[in-house]
């Protein structure tokens, strides 16, 4: 067992292990056009089963990431990896519907809540203050080459092995994630701060005074709302367009929904660690405000002018894959770098719950928006990324109302 690590190697590996986890992650949405006729499944029920994933991650998340602040965010991580195991292996052995795969999504998101924000803590308790903003961007980043990848490998293993085949890879890979936490990263030999202020772990009251901590986790729960539903209906909104617009089979093979999705994931990789990289330069705030602006414009636009060509509706998508996550990393480290020291993982927790609050509402927001307008049509989809915009406005001026700080080595 190694019992010292630089923070750069430690960094390398906690992420290397992120991906592994994570990489099963987005298979459900990314198989999603083909599950819904093979199981008979409404786009309500569809968003159930997506929505559970961020369901019981906010469920399970206050608890697993505050306990943190106590224990050693090593165990913790190593909890949440054996959930996803379970959930992928038993999702490829077992699931034959609506209620098999909502169980099966739902432990996955458990596992999610032990493994996200958890390895961002086991992170900040070894690397120093100085580089907390660099580590959260690689952080981020290594999630998103992951969510971005699961949408090629999970079209691919479906389509040469059969979608089951796709679950069973992701159980493989979160068991290397397990091995690599367990055996290679270090156990922490401090003693962790303590909170001088008399309330108990799971009193989170004093996490909602911190201002600053909570503009940033407020914003972050529009924010997840919006990457999730995109994520989650991504690939059936440019499934929809393909086929209503009778796009070029050359081109639609080229460019297929689930290569679309995976080349957004990294953009998206890209945009978090420039936008993190521009917010130390020119000021997180004014970079996450440009950010949401410009996710107002894209989402409010998307659904009503991509649905008339699969060539714009692909552009719209990856220039809107860019603006979302543009701010993703400087939210998370504007919440960890302005919480206190002994109640990081409170503060984690309740911005992670918050964000997935959102995450949860995304995909049923859209489930339920098509369903109400009649289906799948131009008009469905524009009300429903139009209802991300109003509520990304709403968010954007609630954020630069509470005045978050800056981060020690923000240099805007």
């Amino acid at each position: 067992m190694i019992h010292r690590a630089s923070g750069a190697r430690l960094v390398a590996l906690v992420c290397a292990a992120q991906v592994l986890v994570q990489l099963g992650a987005y298979f459900w949405p990314a198989l999603l056009p083909g599950m819904m006729p093979l199981w008979g499944l409404t786009n309500s029920e569809a968003g159930w089963i997506t929505a559970a994933f961020y369901g019981t991650y906010l469920l399970a998340v206050p608890i697993l990431v505050t306990l943190t602040d106590r224990i050693d965010a090593r165990w913790v991580y190593l909890f949440g990896v054996g959930c996803t195991i379970v959930a992928h292996l038993l999702f490829g052995l077992v699931a034959e519907g609506y209620w098999s795969a909502l169980a099966l999504r739902a432990l996955a998101g458990i596992g999610w809540a032990g493994t996200y924000m958890t390895g961002l803590k086991l992170l900040s308790d070894h690397v120093d203050k100085n580089l907390m903003s660099r580590a959260t961007a690689g952080h981020a980043a290594s999630i998103g080459i992951s969510g971005g990848v699961s949408f090629a490998c999970a079209d691919l293993l479906a389509g040469v092995f059969g979608w089951q085949s796709a679950f069973l890879v992701a159980a493989a890979t979160a068991i290397m994630a397990w091995l690599i936490v367990a055996f290679l990263v270090p156990r922490r030999t401090t003693p962790l701060p303590r909170a001088t202020d008399g309330h108990a772990l799971f009193d989170f009251r004093p996490v909602f005074r911190n201002r600053s901590a909570m503009a940033y986790a407020t914003a972050y729960c529009i924010h997840t709302l919006e990457m999730n539903a995109l994520r989650g209906w991504g690939v059936a909104f440019l499934a929809y367009v393909a086929a209503s617009t009778e796009a070029s089979k050359q081109g639609a093979a080229l460019f297929s929904p689930t290569t679309v999705l995976t080349t957004l994931g990294v953009i998206g990789t890209f945009a978090s660690v420039f936008g993190n990289e521009a917010a130390i330069r020119w000021g997180r705030v004014k970079l996450i405000t440009l950010a949401m602006l410009a996710s107002v414009a894209v989402s409010a636009s998307i659904g009503f002018v991509g649905t008339l060509s699969y060539t714009l509706a692909v552009a719209l998508l990856l220039v809107y894959g860019f603006v979302v996550w543009l701010d993703s990393s400087s939210l998370t480290a504007g919440a960890a770098g302005t919480a206190e020291p002994s109640r990081r993982g409170a503060t984690l927790a309740v911005h992670s719950m918050l964000g997935y609050s959102g995450g949860f509402v995304g995909p049923l927001m859209i489930g339920y928006t098509l369903d109400l307008a009649g289906g799948m049509s131009s008009m469905a989809w524009g009300l429903s990324f139009g209802l991300v915009a109003v509520l990304m406005l709403l968010a954007l001026v609630a954020f630069r109302l509470m005045r978050p700080r800056s981060l020690i080595g923000d240099r805007g």
